[in-house]
């Protein structure tokens, strides 16, 4: 792995520590469990799954494939049936999901790909301009 994505890494998984707690400050906040609805396992899930689609799409820039859009929008789909597998059935499980439920995923999830597009992009725009 190259010097640039493991201090990417390193950074998200930064973002990901100061989100959590900030998560976890706001849950406290409003009087709700703090370690209720899978939060370490959507935290942990989001931040593997960054890194194995940062994997595959450098390894597509690499190889300069046309495929490499593509993988990563195979990598956000692979986020979503990961969500519909494990964190969904326990969200659902009263019948309902509830919006703090709904966030307990989403907000990792966010967090991982916002920063994934800005390196990516800036990954891509720099093999595309030493060409």
């Amino acid at each position: 792995m190259k010097r640039k994505s493991i201090i990417f890494l390193s950074i998200l998984l930064i973002a990901l520590i100061v989100t959590f707690g900030i998560h976890l400050g706001v849950l406290s906040y409003l009087e709700q469990p703090l370690f209720e609805n899978l939060i370490v396992l959507s935290y942990l899930v989001n931040f593997i799954l960054a890194a194995v689609i940062l994997f595959f799409v450098e390894r597509s820039i690499k190889q300069e494939s046309s495929q490499t859009g593509f993988i990563f929008i195979a990598g956000s789909a692979l986020k979503f049936l990961v969500f519909f597998i494990v964190f969904n059935p326990v969200y659902k499980a009263d019948g309902e999901m509830r919006l703090i439920e709904f966030t307990t995923f989403f907000v990792p999830y966010a967090i991982c790909l916002m920063l994934e597009v800005v390196y990516l992009s800036k990954q891509l725009n720099n093999q595309s301009s030493s060409e």
